[in-house]
């Protein structure tokens, strides 16, 4: 369970992420700024592209792979993206056994050829698989970049290959953490947006994407603005992660998608579930989403009426486990209508909005419209999920980037979840791993 208590103590919260997992998140509108810079000093401004590339591949794994999971989704039709994901292999013979991460190896399809580009992207650089990838690339006749630290053997290969390293920097002071097993290194969780910065700094250089300079400052200027409204210092009634984390609390999330942004912010979300809360979660776009899950919604979840399971009050003693709780993830449209006036006492949101429906307690700042009510505006897929979490008694939870810019509308969506998740852990395990 989780202790409501701690959320609001800022300086138990400190002690208790040993991990430094807040301070990551709120130093992720930095990243981006270094990562993007970085990308300009390394002579991306002088690179003179001819043409679009048929194909951008992008390998990688953990945030680069996250990283590229965004890039995909905000690269539209001018390019086709396709992410290279590892699979289990025996190692190089003069590849250390300790060596990080030992087996994994990427294959390029076979169609890859001169009129592509390939991006090896590494938080570390040391992957023995991405390097071997990289001198594929080269014989295939492919285009190469490397995202990875300065020096690093995936860097030194890129220039072996005639292709660009450019640099991507370090949280200061971090560095890798070998928890029990060589093969499980901890990413820092503000990796992401240093990755992603470096990425599309490439991409609108070559004309793949349109979030270029000016797209990234502004979302480094919503990070950090979330970084404070989220932060360890702002109350949980103030507060829309901490809010939605005590929502989520001894809860099955459902994360349900709607667009191809907020696809890519569910593997995020998932992945931070699991990786900071130890917390279960299972993500599907819709409409596909109410089919894969409906069994969820119709099984007996536990004793007590469901409309009880969102009263903030609520005696959790008795609760079941594991109950089923639909996170909505999605973008608000332009036509969509506004949200109805605030319920008494609820505070103004940070642009992402919650709701709850089938629930008579109080929803996350920043109200949707009430339950019964046709959704103005809303996509059908939209209005379909929550009159099945109605009809299911199941708690909804609605969270609509407001942002135009998509790269600034992911963004909220994955620093409120990043938040979310790294406050369920803290306070269901308060003293870390």
């Amino acid at each position: 369970m989780i202790d409501e208590q701690l959320l609001d103590d800022a300086e138990a919260l400190e002690r208790a992420d040993r991990l430094g997992a807040l301070l990551a998140l709120a130093s992720a509108g930095a990243r981006i700024r270094s990562g993007a810079r970085a990308a300009q000093e390394a002579g991306l401004a002088q690179l003179r592209p001819e043409g679009r590339p048929r194909a951008l591949l992008v390998a990688g794994h953990g945030a680069a792979a996250q990283a590229a999971a965004v890039l995909a989704a905000l690269g539209g039709q001018a390019c086709p993206v396709h992410i290279l994901r590892p699979v289990s292999g025996a190692a190089p013979p003069d590849v250390r056994s300790d060596a990080y991460p030992v087996g994994l190896q990427w294959s390029l399809p076979g169609w890859a050829g001169p009129a592509d580009l390939l991006v090896v992207a590494s938080t570390h650089g040391a992957e023995a698989g991405l390097v071997a990838l990289v001198e594929r690339g080269y014989q295939s006749g492919c285009t190469v970049v490397a995202v990875a630290p300065p020096g690093s053997p995936l860097g030194d290969a890129a220039l072996q290959a005639r292709g660009m390293p450019l640099p991507y920097l370090t949280s200061p002071g971090s560095a890798p953490s070998w928890d029990r097993d060589p093969d499980l290194v901890r990413d820092d969780p503000g990796d992401l947006w240093a990755m992603l910065a470096s990425l599309l700094s490439l991409t609108h250089r070559l004309a793949l994407t349109s979030s270029g300079p000016e797209a990234l400052s502004a979302a480094a200027d919503l990070l950090d603005d979330l970084a404070v409204r989220c932060g360890p210092m702002a109350d949980a009634y103030q507060n829309p992660a901490k809010s939605l984390a005590l929502r989520l609390d001894g809860s099955l999330p459902l994360i349900w998608t709607d667009g191809p942004l907020a696809d890519a912010a569910s593997v995020r979300f998932a992945d931070m579930l699991a990786e900071h809360a130890a917390r279960p979660a299972l993500a599907a776009a819709l409409p596909e989403a109410l089919v894969r899950h409906r069994g969820l919604l119709e099984s007996a979840v536990g004793p007590g009426d469901p409309s009880d399971h969102d009263d903030f009050f609520r005696d959790r003693t008795e609760e079941p486990t594991q109950r089923p709780a639909i996170v909505l993830l999605h973008r608000q449209a332009a036509d969509e209508g506004e949200a109805d006036p605030q319920p008494q006492g609820l505070p103004t949101g940070s642009g992402v909005s919650g709701r709850s429906d089938g629930a008579n307690g109080p929803a996350i700042p920043g109200e949707s419209p009430v339950p019964g009510r046709p959704d103005a505006g809303a996509r059908p897929s939209l209005s379909r999920a929550r009159r099945l979490a109605a009809l299911h008694g199941t708690p909804l939870y609605d969270l609509a980037a407001t942002s135009k810019e998509p790269l600034t509308a992911v963004a909220e969506l994955i620093a409120l979840s990043d938040f979310c998740a790294v406050y369920l852990g803290l306070a269901a395990h308060p003293w870390g791993d």
